[in-house]
Protein backbone atom coordinates (compact mmCIF):
# COMPACT_ATOMS: atom_id res chain seq x y z
CA UNK A 1 0.00 0.00 0.00
CA UNK A 2 3.02 2.30 -0.35
CA UNK A 3 1.45 3.86 -3.43
CA UNK A 4 -1.30 5.21 -1.16
CA UNK A 5 1.06 7.02 1.22
CA UNK A 6 0.97 10.33 -0.73
CA UNK A 7 -2.83 10.03 -0.88
CA UNK A 8 -2.96 9.45 2.88
CA UNK A 9 -0.90 12.61 3.45
CA UNK A 10 -3.25 14.58 1.17
CA UNK A 11 -6.23 13.16 3.07
CA UNK A 12 -4.76 14.35 6.37
CA UNK A 13 -4.26 17.85 4.94
CA UNK A 14 -7.85 17.80 3.69
CA UNK A 15 -9.13 16.96 7.19
CA UNK A 16 -6.99 19.64 8.82
CA UNK A 17 -7.21 22.53 6.37
CA UNK A 18 -10.48 22.06 4.50
CA UNK A 19 -12.62 20.30 7.08
CA UNK A 20 -11.03 22.22 9.96
CA UNK A 21 -11.13 19.20 12.27
CA UNK A 22 -9.23 19.24 15.54
CA UNK A 23 -5.80 17.65 15.85
CA UNK A 24 -7.15 14.81 18.01
CA UNK A 25 -9.95 14.02 15.53
CA UNK A 26 -7.47 14.03 12.63
CA UNK A 27 -5.18 11.66 14.51
CA UNK A 28 -8.10 9.36 15.33
CA UNK A 29 -9.28 9.34 11.70
CA UNK A 30 -5.72 8.66 10.52
CA UNK A 31 -5.56 5.62 12.81
CA UNK A 32 -8.94 4.40 11.55
CA UNK A 33 -7.83 4.89 7.94
CA UNK A 34 -4.57 2.97 8.54
CA UNK A 35 -6.51 0.07 10.10
CA UNK A 36 -8.78 -0.05 7.04
CA UNK A 37 -5.77 -0.07 4.70
CA UNK A 38 -4.27 -2.96 6.67
CA UNK A 39 -7.55 -4.88 6.32
CA UNK A 40 -7.55 -4.22 2.58
CA UNK A 41 -3.94 -5.41 2.31
CA UNK A 42 -4.72 -8.72 4.02
CA UNK A 43 -7.59 -9.36 1.59
CA UNK A 44 -5.60 -7.99 -1.37
CA UNK A 45 -8.26 -5.38 -2.08
CA UNK A 46 -7.55 -1.97 -3.59
CA UNK A 47 -9.38 0.50 -1.28
CA UNK A 48 -10.05 2.73 -4.30
CA UNK A 49 -12.08 -0.14 -5.76
CA UNK A 50 -13.90 -1.14 -2.56
CA UNK A 51 -17.68 -1.25 -2.84
CA UNK A 52 -20.34 -0.73 -0.17
CA UNK A 53 -20.58 -4.48 0.56
CA UNK A 54 -16.82 -4.76 1.22
CA UNK A 55 -16.84 -1.80 3.60
CA UNK A 56 -19.95 -3.09 5.41
CA UNK A 57 -18.21 -6.43 5.89
CA UNK A 58 -15.24 -4.61 7.38
CA UNK A 59 -17.39 -2.66 9.83
CA UNK A 60 -19.33 -5.80 10.74
CA UNK A 61 -16.01 -7.56 11.47
CA UNK A 62 -14.99 -4.74 13.79
CA UNK A 63 -18.25 -5.05 15.69
CA UNK A 64 -18.63 -8.83 15.83
CA UNK A 65 -15.00 -9.95 16.08
CA UNK A 66 -13.33 -6.84 17.46
CA UNK A 67 -16.24 -6.27 19.89
CA UNK A 68 -16.00 -2.52 19.37
CA UNK A 69 -18.61 -0.25 20.92
CA UNK A 70 -21.18 1.72 18.94
CA UNK A 71 -19.23 4.94 19.56
CA UNK A 72 -16.06 3.40 18.09
CA UNK A 73 -17.93 2.03 15.07
CA UNK A 74 -19.55 5.43 14.60
CA UNK A 75 -16.17 7.18 14.50
CA UNK A 76 -14.64 4.62 12.13
CA UNK A 77 -17.65 4.93 9.83
CA UNK A 78 -17.26 8.71 9.80
CA UNK A 79 -13.54 8.33 9.04
CA UNK A 80 -14.27 6.14 6.03
CA UNK A 81 -17.04 8.47 4.87
CA UNK A 82 -14.59 11.36 5.00
CA UNK A 83 -12.00 9.35 3.07
CA UNK A 84 -14.35 8.45 0.23
CA UNK A 85 -15.75 12.00 0.07
CA UNK A 86 -12.15 13.14 -0.28
CA UNK A 87 -11.56 10.64 -3.10
CA UNK A 88 -14.64 11.96 -4.88
CA UNK A 89 -13.38 15.55 -4.58
CA UNK A 90 -9.99 14.49 -5.93
CA UNK A 91 -11.59 12.66 -8.86
CA UNK A 92 -10.04 9.35 -7.78
CA UNK A 93 -13.39 7.51 -7.79
CA UNK A 94 -16.66 8.01 -9.66
CA UNK A 95 -19.06 6.94 -6.91
CA UNK A 96 -18.95 7.10 -3.11
CA UNK A 97 -19.48 3.57 -1.71
CA UNK A 98 -20.43 5.02 1.70
CA UNK A 99 -23.11 7.33 0.26
CA UNK A 100 -26.05 5.37 1.72
CA UNK A 101 -24.37 4.32 4.96
CA UNK A 102 -26.29 4.86 8.19
CA UNK A 103 -24.22 5.33 11.31
CA UNK A 104 -25.04 3.15 14.34
CA UNK A 105 -27.39 4.75 16.83
CA UNK A 106 -25.44 6.25 19.70
CA UNK A 107 -26.50 5.65 23.26
CA UNK A 108 -27.06 9.11 24.71
CA UNK A 109 -25.78 9.29 28.25
CA UNK A 110 -26.43 12.11 30.66
CA UNK A 111 -22.99 13.69 31.24
CA UNK A 112 -21.54 13.56 34.73
CA UNK A 113 -21.05 16.91 36.40
CA UNK A 114 -20.17 18.36 39.78
CA UNK A 115 -22.75 19.66 42.21
CA UNK A 116 -22.76 23.29 43.29
CA UNK A 117 -21.47 22.19 46.68
CA UNK A 118 -18.50 20.35 45.15
CA UNK A 119 -17.63 23.34 42.99
CA UNK A 120 -17.74 25.54 46.07
CA UNK A 121 -15.39 23.15 47.91
CA UNK A 122 -12.92 23.34 45.04
CA UNK A 123 -13.07 27.09 44.59
CA UNK A 124 -12.80 27.90 48.30
CA UNK A 125 -9.75 25.68 48.85
CA UNK A 126 -7.00 27.89 50.35
CA UNK A 127 -5.07 29.55 47.51
CA UNK A 128 -1.99 30.04 49.75
CA UNK A 129 -1.11 33.07 47.67
CA UNK A 130 1.63 31.28 45.75
CA UNK A 131 2.04 31.15 42.00
CA UNK A 132 1.36 27.44 41.39
CA UNK A 133 -1.73 27.26 43.60
CA UNK A 134 -3.23 30.50 42.25
CA UNK A 135 -2.62 29.20 38.72
CA UNK A 136 -4.60 26.05 39.52
CA UNK A 137 -7.50 27.92 41.16
CA UNK A 138 -7.64 30.44 38.29
CA UNK A 139 -7.65 27.60 35.75
CA UNK A 140 -10.57 25.87 37.50
CA UNK A 141 -12.46 29.16 37.75
CA UNK A 142 -12.13 29.76 33.99
CA UNK A 143 -12.94 26.16 33.04
CA UNK A 144 -16.13 26.39 35.07
CA UNK A 145 -17.01 30.03 34.36
CA UNK A 146 -16.59 29.82 30.58
CA UNK A 147 -17.05 26.11 29.77
CA UNK A 148 -13.64 25.93 28.11
CA UNK A 149 -11.99 22.83 26.76
CA UNK A 150 -8.57 22.18 28.33
CA UNK A 151 -6.87 22.88 24.98
CA UNK A 152 -8.70 26.21 24.77
CA UNK A 153 -7.61 27.19 28.27
CA UNK A 154 -3.99 26.28 27.58
CA UNK A 155 -4.06 28.29 24.35
CA UNK A 156 -5.39 31.49 25.97
CA UNK A 157 -3.07 34.46 25.45
CA UNK A 158 -2.86 37.71 27.36
CA UNK A 159 -4.47 39.75 24.59
CA UNK A 160 -7.46 37.38 24.41
CA UNK A 161 -8.90 38.38 27.80
CA UNK A 162 -10.65 41.65 28.63
CA UNK A 163 -10.54 41.92 32.41
CA UNK A 164 -12.42 45.22 32.50
CA UNK A 165 -15.45 44.13 30.48
CA UNK A 166 -15.41 40.46 31.52
CA UNK A 167 -15.04 38.46 28.31
CA UNK A 168 -12.46 36.39 26.46
CA UNK A 169 -11.74 35.43 22.87
CA UNK A 170 -11.47 31.65 22.55
CA UNK A 171 -10.24 29.58 19.62
CA UNK A 172 -11.94 26.19 19.61
CA UNK A 173 -11.96 23.17 17.32
CA UNK A 174 -10.91 23.97 13.79
CA UNK A 175 -9.57 27.36 14.99
CA UNK A 176 -13.16 28.64 15.22
CA UNK A 177 -13.32 31.85 17.22
CA UNK A 178 -15.98 32.72 19.80
CA UNK A 179 -16.44 35.38 22.46
CA UNK A 180 -17.32 34.01 25.90
CA UNK A 181 -18.54 36.10 28.88
CA UNK A 182 -16.81 35.54 32.22
CA UNK A 183 -18.42 36.43 35.56
CA UNK A 184 -16.85 38.80 38.07
CA UNK A 185 -15.68 36.14 40.57
CA UNK A 186 -13.60 34.35 37.93
CA UNK A 187 -12.22 37.66 36.69
CA UNK A 188 -11.12 38.63 40.21
CA UNK A 189 -9.38 35.27 40.69
CA UNK A 190 -7.68 35.64 37.32
CA UNK A 191 -6.48 39.14 38.27
CA UNK A 192 -4.82 37.75 41.41
CA UNK A 193 -3.07 35.09 39.37
CA UNK A 194 -2.03 37.64 36.74
CA UNK A 195 -0.45 39.78 39.46
CA UNK A 196 1.66 36.81 40.59
CA UNK A 197 2.44 35.98 36.95
CA UNK A 198 3.63 39.55 36.36
CA UNK A 199 5.74 39.55 39.52
CA UNK A 200 7.39 36.30 38.48
CA UNK A 201 7.87 36.86 34.74
CA UNK A 202 7.45 40.60 34.14
CA UNK A 203 10.28 41.85 31.95
CA UNK A 204 11.52 38.30 31.32
CA UNK A 205 11.34 36.26 28.11
CA UNK A 206 8.13 34.35 28.87
CA UNK A 207 5.62 32.70 26.52
CA UNK A 208 2.54 34.80 25.60
CA UNK A 209 0.07 32.25 26.99
CA UNK A 210 -1.65 33.12 30.26
CA UNK A 211 -0.95 29.85 32.05
CA UNK A 212 2.79 29.22 32.37
CA UNK A 213 4.99 26.73 34.16
CA UNK A 214 7.72 27.78 36.57
CA UNK A 215 10.13 28.33 33.67
CA UNK A 216 7.85 30.78 31.89
CA UNK A 217 6.80 28.31 29.21
CA UNK A 218 3.24 27.37 28.33
CA UNK A 219 2.10 24.84 30.93
CA UNK A 220 1.49 21.31 29.66
CA UNK A 221 -1.85 19.54 29.79
CA UNK A 222 -0.32 16.83 32.00
CA UNK A 223 1.06 19.30 34.55
CA UNK A 224 -2.18 21.26 34.76
CA UNK A 225 -4.21 18.12 35.38
CA UNK A 226 -1.79 16.92 38.03
CA UNK A 227 -2.26 20.24 39.82
CA UNK A 228 -6.06 20.14 39.47
CA UNK A 229 -6.26 16.54 40.70
CA UNK A 230 -4.04 17.42 43.67
CA UNK A 231 -6.36 20.27 44.63
CA UNK A 232 -9.38 18.02 44.10
CA UNK A 233 -7.90 15.46 46.48
CA UNK A 234 -7.40 18.16 49.12
CA UNK A 235 -11.01 19.29 48.69
CA UNK A 236 -12.25 15.65 48.65
CA UNK A 237 -13.77 16.10 45.16
CA UNK A 238 -13.10 13.61 42.35
CA UNK A 239 -12.24 15.42 39.11
CA UNK A 240 -11.40 14.33 35.56
CA UNK A 241 -10.81 15.99 32.17
CA UNK A 242 -13.84 17.73 30.63
CA UNK A 243 -15.75 17.57 33.92
CA UNK A 244 -15.81 21.35 34.39
CA UNK A 245 -17.14 21.92 30.87
CA UNK A 246 -19.99 19.48 31.57
CA UNK A 247 -20.60 21.18 34.92
CA UNK A 248 -20.70 24.64 33.30
CA UNK A 249 -23.30 23.56 30.73
CA UNK A 250 -25.34 21.47 33.17
CA UNK A 251 -25.61 24.24 35.75
CA UNK A 252 -26.66 26.74 33.07
CA UNK A 253 -29.42 24.43 31.80
CA UNK A 254 -30.60 23.68 35.34
CA UNK A 255 -30.83 27.41 36.00
CA UNK A 256 -33.02 27.89 32.92
CA UNK A 257 -30.59 28.95 30.18
CA UNK A 258 -31.80 28.18 26.65
CA UNK A 259 -29.85 25.60 24.65
CA UNK A 260 -29.02 28.03 21.82
CA UNK A 261 -27.14 30.29 24.24
CA UNK A 262 -25.35 27.32 25.80
CA UNK A 263 -24.44 26.06 22.31
CA UNK A 264 -22.86 29.40 21.44
CA UNK A 265 -20.88 29.58 24.67
CA UNK A 266 -19.62 26.00 24.29
CA UNK A 267 -18.73 26.53 20.64
CA UNK A 268 -20.70 23.52 19.42
CA UNK A 269 -21.17 23.48 15.64
CA UNK A 270 -24.54 21.73 15.98
CA UNK A 271 -27.35 22.13 18.48
CA UNK A 272 -27.67 18.33 18.48
CA UNK A 273 -24.40 18.15 20.42
CA UNK A 274 -25.70 20.58 23.04
CA UNK A 275 -29.06 18.86 23.42
CA UNK A 276 -27.55 16.17 25.61
CA UNK A 277 -27.64 18.75 28.41
CA UNK A 278 -31.43 18.92 28.12
CA UNK A 279 -31.38 15.43 29.66
CA UNK A 280 -29.65 16.89 32.70
CA UNK A 281 -32.75 18.94 33.45
CA UNK A 282 -34.96 15.88 32.96
CA UNK A 283 -32.75 13.79 35.24
CA UNK A 284 -33.13 16.46 37.92
CA UNK A 285 -36.90 16.34 37.58
CA UNK A 286 -36.84 12.57 37.97
CA UNK A 287 -34.67 12.81 41.10
CA UNK A 288 -37.03 15.39 42.60
CA UNK A 289 -40.04 13.17 41.78
CA UNK A 290 -38.42 10.15 43.46
CA UNK A 291 -37.49 12.20 46.53
CA UNK A 292 -40.71 14.13 47.12
CA UNK A 293 -43.57 12.12 45.60
CA UNK A 294 -45.84 10.90 48.46
CA UNK A 295 -46.27 7.47 46.88
CA UNK A 296 -42.56 6.62 46.91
Amino acid sequence: MKKLEPLAADFHRYLTLERGLSRNTCLAYAGDFSAFLAYCAVLKKDPLKADAHFIEEYLWTLKSVGKLTSSSIFRKTEALRSFYRFLMLEGKIQADPTHNFRSPRMVQRVPKFLSGRDMEKLLTCPARDNFARMRTVAAIELLYAAGLRISELLGLRLEAVNLQQGWMRVFGKGAKERIVPVHRTAIETLKKYMELRQARFGGKDADPEIFLNRSGKKISRVQLWKDIMKLGKEADVAVHPHLFRHTFASHLVQAGADLRSVQEMLGHASLNTTQIYSHVEKSGVKAAHEKYHPDK
